[in-house]
C-alpha cells in the first residue's frame, strides 16, 4: 500500500463547500475517489456554535461514498429546509459530522412494550407510516434520552401523531461517525 493517505470525509465535506461557495465544484483526487468507492449512505451535519445548522443524507445507499458526502454536504448547507441557506461567511464558523450510516435492519415487534426493549441508544431509527418517514441518527440520544420521548419526536419529525411508532414501521442502524475538531 502506498503512504499516500485519502482526506478525511470531514475535510472532503468542508473541500466542497469552500469550493461551493467559490462558484466552483471540488474534485477529490484519484486515491481519495478510489478509497471511498464503495456505495454506501451518509449523513452530513453542520454545527455552529454547537448548534444544529443543517443535516442532510441519505438512508441507503445509492452511489460511491465520495460522492454522497460531498452532494449531502451541498444540500445540508442550502437544502435543509429548516434552515435559510448557509452563507459563505459561516462555512469559516461551522462543524462537520459525517455519518456512514450501516443498511437500515427492520424490527419486527408484537407491542409498544416488545418495541421499546428493542430500542437502544447506540442506534439510529426510521419511522415510516403511509408516505410519512423520518430518521434521528444516534446522535440525537445525547438530547432526548428517554426512549418514548425518542420515539414521540421522531413521529413527530414525521409529520405524524406523537403515538404513531406505536403503529408504524421501525428501522434502525448504526452509524460511524466522523467528528471535526
Amino acid at each position: 500500500m502506498s503512504g499516500k493517505m485519502a482526506i478525511k470525509l470531514t475535510k472532503l465535506a468542508r473541500r466542497t463547500l469552500e469550493e461551493h461557495f467559490k462558484g466552483k465544484e471540488f474534485t477529490p483526487d484519484d486515491h481519495t475517489k478510489s478509497i471511498y468507492n464503495e456505495k454506501q449512505a451518509c449523513f452530513v451535519t453542520l454545527t455552529i456554535n454547537g448548534e444544529l445548522r443543517g443535516c442532510i443524507g441519505s438512508l441507503v445507499p445509492r452511489q460511491e461514498l465520495w460522492k454522497d458526502v460531498m452532494e449531502n454536504a451541498i444540500n445540508a448547507a442550502v437544502h435543509d429546509f429548516r434552515f435559510s441557506k448557509l452563507t459563505e461567511e459561516e462555512v469559516d464558523k461551522i462543524k462537520i459530522e459525517v455519518s456512514v450510516l450501516s443498511l437500515p435492519k427492520k424490527i419486527n415487534y408484537v407491542n409498544d412494550k416488545d418495541l421499546l426493549m428493542r430500542v437502544s441508544a447506540d442506534k439510529g431509527f426510521i419511522i415510516r407510516k403511509g408516505m410519512n418517514s423520518a430518521t434521528f441518527l444516534p446522535q440525537v440520544w445525547e438530547q432526548i434520552l428517554d426512549k418514548i420521548e425518542f420515539l414521540e419526536q421522531l413521529s413527530i419529525k414525521a409529520g405524524l401523531n406523537r403515538n404513531a411508532w406505536k403503529s408504524a414501521e421501525i428501522w434502525s442502524y448504526t452509524v460511524k461517525a466522523e467528528k471535526e475538531n
